[in-house]
């Protein structure tokens, strides 16, 4: 299988080179998070990517990643900081479009969503909706691996910084958690020679029948 392949070449990048990642790639990874994993369906988080070089030398300012300001490319997730009655009916409607359906016919879809999320607070809610963008994190992680683009997620960052210079608040969204894409400096990257460690599969995973 070669996803196997590619993901024991893949490893968390320390340096990387000026090379971009082209157009055409860039998309089909952003197609694979996208296309992720999510709860209900909803995509409560929104991606950014940022390739300007001046925004990613703020953003990096004051962190120990330097991938942030050096990775030619880099992308941000960022979860909704709450879910209202309007979070939920536009996204019945986007549904019904979708499946050229009518909305009366997802009343039902639309109580059950309605009676759960807003049963809880906004901090149960953005927590949930973080989770399901570290889902899409892990899509982008494999769909970069097996372009062989290399990556780096990461939580060292000032979130409150971040969120200003994006102007995410305004969105209704805080940022999560990061992923620099590019390509490996193997010289003078550390890490890009060392043995991936990984637990044995017997002792990770216990399989009961």
């Amino acid at each position: 299988m070669k996803l196997i392949e590619d993901l024991k070449w893949r490893y968390a990048t320390k340096k990387f080179s000026t090379k971009k990642v082209s157009d055409g790639d860039l998309e089909k990874i952003i197609e694979a998070t996208n296309l992720s994993a999510s709860s209900i369906g909803m995509q409560t988080y929104r991606l950014f990517v940022i390739e300007n070089p001046e925004i990613k030398n703020e953003l990096g300012e004051g962190s120990f990643n330097s991938q942030i300001a050096e990775a030619p490319h880099l992308l941000v997730f960022a979860a909704f900081d709450s879910i209202t009655q309007e979070t939920i009916d536009n996204y019945i409607t986007f549904v019904a479009q979708e499946r050229n359906s009518n909305v009366d016919d997802l009343i039902d879809f639309k109580n059950m969503i309605s009676g759960h999320l807003l049963a809880r607070t906004d901090e149960e809610n953005f927590f949930w909706s973080s989770k399901q963008a570290y889902i899409a994190l892990g899509s982008a992680l494999i769909a970069a691996a097996s372009l062989q683009i290399d990556s780096t997620p990461m939580e060292g960052f000032d979130a409150e910084k971040l969120d200003k210079i994006l102007g995410l608040r305004q969105k209704g969204l805080k940022s999560v958690v990061l992923l620099a894409l590019g390509y490996r400096d193997e010289e003078n990257d550390w890490n890009a020679k060392l043995k991936k460690v990984r637990l044995p599969k017997e002792v990770f995973a216990t399989i009961i029948k």
